[in-house]
């Protein structure tokens, strides 16, 4: 009887273990590689994926997005049955994002085709989509580099500092952003609408997944030496440049809207003091020379917040940036006239000061001033003035960029643009040929 009882629970088990199996494997995926003359490595990639599907029995793919070879890469990958995706544009981002939107499989893996990385130890990826992450980013901090698989600025300053970057700014879990071998979901990733050319095109993925709240997490990747005879196509300098060009690009706070708070408060509180007079703090003296430079933050200051607006207005239009609900209520509410209404009052309140100026130095024949008599006055008209029509000018800037962005909103009849040029809609060509 105790036999029985456990030759029940043995079958039991045995079909649960089956039923997981088949609902893990039994997903189609797609193995993306992206492509330029990798005749060398190609092989052994396609061979590792290859052996990979087979031996889990999964239902997938190979596709080689190849980026205008001139070795034998595509002939390589079609003999060994990868499916050829040819992009004429140049880029890995360009590549890889061809790739995707070919690709047929639910499940998507990216790695690149120099042989540094194992396609034939997936199963982490996969075990990670299917408990439901929309992507999955492999990390070769965690699981190791060998020896000269990275060059030492890479290494220990690149990717070190852009991460550090990426998660300061945009809190997202990943602890190394330019790793290349990654799993995702094809339609989550396809719904970010990337289109970042070149390398920066990993850190794109990863920041949009972030904004965009998809659940995010990484597995430990080993990284080994390339297989190329040929420097690779990185190039440190310049795709570092670009890498943390896209960050400050995607990140309006950080780039525009604190340092011009710092900048404008601090030029207003030494503005505030000094234009009573002279300041003296221990042994340091500061008078007009320091106000005129005060002035000046107030100035940068304002501008920089003046910039972030239109940054984050031209983000969210875009779908850089997801909706923010404060950011927009205060928009509705702040109208363009409010704007020129506040910008039109501190501009009048500069050119005030800058009359009675000019009237109190005329009173003393224009000559010389006695320092300090005036130059407070001068300072706060003219600063005040700068204030103002850059309020102005900054209603205006905003007005126009929601203008434009409501008529590109229009819905445009299909004929319309035919019907511009003077010439025949397809439905009255089809009443004329009927007639």
């Amino acid at each position: 009887m105790a036999s029985l009882i456990w030759l029940r629970v043995m079958v039991a088990g045995a079909i649960g273990l089956i039923a997981w199996r088949g609902q893990l494997w039994a997903i189609p995926l797609s193995i993306v590689m992206p492509c330029l003359d990798e005749a060398r490595t190609l092989p052994a990639c396609i061979k590792k994926a290859r052996g990979f599907l087979d031996t889990h029995g999964i239902s997938g793919e190979i596709v080689v997005a190849d980026n205008g070879s001139t070795d034998r890469s595509v002939e390589v990958a079609r003999q060994l049955g990868a499916r050829v995706v040819e992009v004429p544009g140049r880029g890995y981002g360009n590549a890889l994002r061809a790739g995707i939107e070919a690709s047929a499989g639910t499940f998507v893996i990216m790695g690149d085709a120099d042989d540094s990385y194992d396609f034939s130890a997936l199963t982490p990826f996969l075990a990670k989509l299917n408990e439901g992450y929309d992507l999955v980013v492999g990390n070769r901090y965690a699981g190791g580099i060998s020896k000269g698989a990275m060059p030492p600025l890479h290494r220990y300053l690149g990717n070190p500092v852009l991460t550090l970057i990426g998660r300061c700014l945009f809190k997202s879990p990943s602890r190394d952003f330019n790793c290349g071998l990654r799993g995702f979901r094809r339609d989550a990733i396809r719904s970010l609408g990337l289109n970042a050319p070149g390398m920066e095109f990993a850190l794109e993925m990863i920041v949009k997944a972030t904004i965009r709240k998809l659940r995010i997490t990484e597995v430990p990747t080993t990284l080994s030496p390339d297989g190329r005879d040929r420097p690779p196509h990185l190039r440190s300098w310049r795709d570092g440049w670009r890498s943390l060009r896209f960050f400050l690009l995607l990140s309006p706070d950080g780039l525009f809207l604190f340092p011009g708070l710092i900048v404008l408060f601090l030029g207003l509180i030494l503005s505030s003091l000094l234009v009573r007079g002279d300041l003296r703090i221990g042994r340091i003296l500061l008078s007009e020379h320091t106000l005129v430079a005060s002035s000046a933050m107030v100035v940068i200051g304002l501008q920089s917040v003046l910039f972030w607006v239109f940054a984050k207005v031209v983000a969210m239009q875009r779908g850089l940036l997801p909706p923010d609900e404060v950011f927009e209520r205060v928009r509705r509410n702040f109208t363009l006239e409010i704007g020129l209404c506040i910008g039109a009052v501190v501009a009048l309140a500069g050119l005030a000061a800058d009359i009675y100026a000019v009237l109190s130095w005329s009173q003393q024949g224009f000559g010389n001033l006695e320092r300090g008599s005036l130059i407070g006055v001068v300072c706060a008209g003219s600063t005040a003035l700068m204030i103002g029509f850059q309020c102005i000018f900054g209603s205006f800037f905003v007005y126009l960029l929601d203008e434009a962005s409501r008529r590109t909103d229009v819905t445009v009849p299909p004929d319309a643009s035919i019907q511009s040029l003077g010439l025949p809609s397809a439905a009255s060509s089809d009443r004329a040929r009927k007639g």
